[in-house]
């Protein structure tokens, strides 16, 4: 097998050029539209965008639900790339919607709300705002998703998810970190511990195993610990169905 290396100076120029080319396809003159969490990947898609765009045509989005306690590093990406930025808070529109399904427990349907539900419900509810923005600034969305994460389903569906074009989706954490220390921005937007944003656990602690192992067995093959190969492997087969279109019954009649 031939020897993995990543070149990440060949790979940056390629993927800003990729993006040039998607926007001048699917919309020359349209913004970038990003939820900006002061999380690594959006950080980092959001750089891309701006060598790739020019500031002026990048838009960041943040979202916090209720009281977020790394705003500050949501606010730090946007004021370092100095790019057009609004906060949404969703709090209220969770709240409203968690209390009107409990509320139609009075309507026939016995249900308990469970800790999934309350956990994804955020995630989507921020990608409904995004879309929501984009569709008000001619703008298309920027998908922050990177390899590692879809391996394993580490990402909530027609959540983070989704979006218009993804740059990322085919790099690992550890290639897309590289990239990000390409682009000039602060490391501490790059090496922070990611934290779901859902329960508050990092990445790691809710998935079992580190990326730099995951990262590995991806691109190599070679893992150690058969417990942890075992749990990837899992994790992958049970999550493919995110990474793909949602089955279609065929009826088998022609279309003219």
């Amino acid at each position: 097998m031939t020897e993995y290396r990543f070149d990440a100076h060949k790979t940056k120029d390629e993927v800003v050029r990729w993006i040039r080319q998607f926007f001048e396809e699917n919309g020359p003159g349209c913004n970038a539209v990003l939820g900006i969490s002061g999380g690594k990947d959006s950080s980092i898609a959001a750089a891309l965008c701006v060598e790739a765009l020019g500031r002026e045509r990048v838009i960041g989005v943040m979202m916090p639900n209720g009281e977020q306690a790394d705003i500050d590093m949501a606010r730090l990406l946007v004021n370092h790339l100095g790019i057009r930025s609004i906060e949404v808070n969703i709090k209220s529109v969770v709240d409203g919607v968690l209390n009107e399904i409990e509320l139609g427990e009075k309507n026939g349907l016995t249900l308990e709300i469970s800790k999934q539900t309350r956990e994804n419900l955020p995630p989507r509810i921020r990608m409904s705002t995004v879309y929501a923005i984009s569709q008000s600034v001619n703008g298309r969305v920027v998908n922050t998703c990177n390899l590692s994460e879809d391996w394993v389903g580490y990402s909530t569906r027609y959540g983070d998810s989704v979006g218009d074009f993804s740059p990322m989706s085919n790099l690992t954490v550890t290639e897309v970190k590289q990239i990000g220390r390409l682009l000039d921005l602060p490391y501490v937007l790059i090496d922070k511990v990611p934290i779901d944003g859902l329960c508050g656990k990092s990445d790691e602690d809710n998935l079992g195993f580190t990326y730099e192992m995951l990262d590995k067995y991806i691109r190599t093959g070679i893992i150690e610990d058969q417990e942890k190969k075992a749990l990837i492997d899992k994790k992958h087969v049970q999550n493919l169905f995110k990474l793909k279109l949602m089955p279609m019954f065929d009826p088998q009649i022609e279309t003219i």
